[in-house]
């Protein structure tokens, strides 16, 4: 019975047909039909393991000449006895960039790439953007090696692009046939081609990130980057000077500690907003320096989104407030300069005749009672009148160079002679205070396009002034040289230097420590004209150990036709902003 099984150790019962029925043939094979034996094995293609190598080879490429290597041996195992040739070219402007050849180049060969048309039509390539590019499109493949008379190319093409040509060429009675020959070298171009636009790929995104890079760093900008862990992974070296942080410091760690600590939540705040998606603008905050200091600036940010869309990271763009007060502070002192400019004018205008009055009758009456021996008590009264009428014109026409600088033409100026020129001036103040003047540094030329007489009033204030700091018999020195395309000019005193807080004030207008001697626009005054130069001027000072000033000008190369000596008629120029000329005045009465 079907699907029941035999008991073991029993015979199966022997199967018998039903009576009457007749036995099923058995198939009889077709005549003349016979079974065919297995296919024998296919040997391996010797070709498929060098494509294979050659494929890895090229993956692992990362410049052209490694690519041109691994095509040489490629070729050279798969098509023994053919020279060949490797030819790299841009794709952009079809310049050849690598040459590789196995044979002895013919003379005659121009140096242009040459490719069959059907070549450049299999290829897809347009033959006439190649010959705008300079690549010759012939109908036969003409051989570049001696000694050989067949060849065939098969251009390095990707997506219409030219990346290069491989060439096989045949030598009389040598191996190879080139219509066999070409399939095999259509797949060895075929990964060639691959390999050097990834290869290029490669470089242009290095090059792209390289130059990113070099932007984002070398911006006048203040330029910084977190990822949404707020890390910091952007610090670029204008923040870095800002802030006194080099970037290895700062990057990989928490932005908010870049911030004071009442200023992190609102700067959190931001950074959360930007990394929702959201561009933030003019957010003012302030930054710590390494010295403990802080310093305001102004971000605008907006969020970094990755390949997928999602926001991985934010950037801060920002600028130094510092420059913008200042540059507002400035504008505000300019505002002030017009308007002390407008009222000393008048002032001055009213003040000149008076004083000018005072200054000569005192000067004459002086002279007459000195020289007929009147009481020494009305002298002395005379001499207070002339010196204080003196001091009132000096103090008018500080206010007046101090608040409407001259706008006076330059020529080129040597300052060897205008020290010179300036030390003869200053000799009142130097005996007074018993100081000696000392010059240092060679002879020169030490030339700087400037105003001569200008330049003078620079020396003559800085001698002055050291002058009244230094003890009887101390020196004060004076030094010239060339640094870097500058001139620089120093002014050294023994004096006993200043303390801190008022060196931080030194240049500030009307400041002064002497009261009754000046009104503070010296140095201030020296500074305006030192930066209508062009240049710039410093102090630096400590307690007990003097003072020094240092002007830097911009060097100029001049002929020595150009230099003019300073003689006495630059003497008796007067300084920017004195008045021009005196009134004529009647003579005094003769008594």
């Amino acid at each position: 019975m079907a699907g029941t099984r035999r008991r073991p150790g029993r015979k199966a019962a022997k199967r018998t047909r039903a009576p009457g029925a007749r036995p099923k043939p058995r198939p009889r094979p077709k005549p003349g039909r016979r079974r065919r034996p297995p296919p024998p094995p296919v040997a391996p293609d010797p070709s498929d393991a060098v494509l294979l190598t050659l494929s890895r080879e090229l993956a692992e490429a990362r410049a052209e000449d490694q690519i041109s290597g691994a095509l040489a041996r490629a070729l050279d195992a798969v098509f023994p006895g053919r020279a060949f040739s490797i030819r790299l070219v841009d794709p952009r402007t079809l310049a050849l960039t690598t040459f590789y050849a196995s044979g002895r180049l013919r003379p005659d060969r121009p140096g242009r790439l040459v490719l069959a048309r059907d070549a450049v039509e299999e290829a897809g390539l347009s033959a006439a953007a190649l010959a705008a590019g300079g690549v010759r499109v012939v109908e036969r493949e003409e051989p570049l090696f001696e000694g050989y008379e067949e060849a065939t190319s098969v251009p390095l093409a990707v997506s219409g692009a030219l990346y290069g040509v491989l060439s096989l060429e045949y030598a009389p009675g040598g191996p190879g046939v080139p219509a066999e020959d070409r399939p095999l070298l259509r797949r060895v171009a075929g990964h060639a081609a691959l390999g050097v636009r990834n290869v290029r790929s490669i470089d242009e995104l290095t090059y792209l990130k390289t130059y990113l890079e070099e932007l984002i760093e070398h911006a006048n900008a203040l330029i910084w980057a977190v990822d949404r862990d707020r890390s910091v992974i952007v610090w670029n070296a204008a923040l870095a000077k800002l802030s006194g942080l080099a970037a290895g410091e700062v990057l990989g760690g928490e932005a908010l500690l870049r911030a004071p600590d009442d200023e992190r939540p609102r700067l959190a705040a931001v950074l959360a907003r930007s990394l929702g998606g959201e561009r933030v603008d003019g957010v003012e905050t302030r930054l710590l320096r390494r010295d403990g200091g802080e310093v305001r600036v102004a971000v605008n940010t907006a969020p970094i989104a990755g390949a997928s869309g999602e926001v991985e990271g934010v950037i801060l763009i920002g600028q130094d407030l510092t420059l913008l007060r200042s540059m507002q502070a400035a504008a505000e002192h300019a505002e002030r300069l017009a308007a002390i400019g407008r009222l000393v004018a008048g002032v001055v205008h009213e003040l000149n005749n008076p004083l000018t009055a005072v200054t000569m009758y005192s000067d004459v009456l002086l002279e007459r009672f000195t020289a007929r021996g009147q009481d020494p008590a009305d002298v002395e009264k005379l001499r207070a009148i002339k010196d204080a009428g003196q001091r009132i014109q000096r103090l008018a026409r500080d206010l007046v160079t101090y608040a409407r600088p001259t706008g006076a033409r330059t020529e080129a100026v040597d300052l060897v002679p205008a020290v010179d020129e300036a030390g003869r001036m200053a000799k009142p103040a130097l005996k007074e205070a018993g100081a000696a003047l000392v010059r240092d540094g060679g002879d020169g030329p030490y030339v700087v396009e400037g105003n001569r007489p200008s330049l003078v009033q620079v020396v003559l204030a800085l001698v002055t002034n050291a002058a009244q700091a230094v003890p009887p018999g101390g020196e004060v020195r004076v030094g010239l040289a060339r640094e870097e395309g500058e001139v620089v000019l120093t002014v050294a005193d023994e004096g006993a230097g200043m303390p801190p807080e008022v060196a931080a004030r030194a240049f500030e207008p009307f400041f002064t420590t002497r009261a009754g001697v000046g009104i503070g626009l010296g140095l201030p005054i020296v500074q305006g004209i030192v930066e209508r130069h062009g240049g710039s001027v410093s102090l630096t000072t400590a307690a007990g150990r003097g003072t020094t000033v240092t002007v830097r000008l911009p060097a100029r190369a001049a002929t020595p036709t150009e230099l003019r000596p300073v003689g006495p008629a630059d003497a008796r120029q007067r300084p920017p902003g004195d008045t021009p000329t005196h009134p004529r005045l009647p003579r005094p009465p003769r008594g």
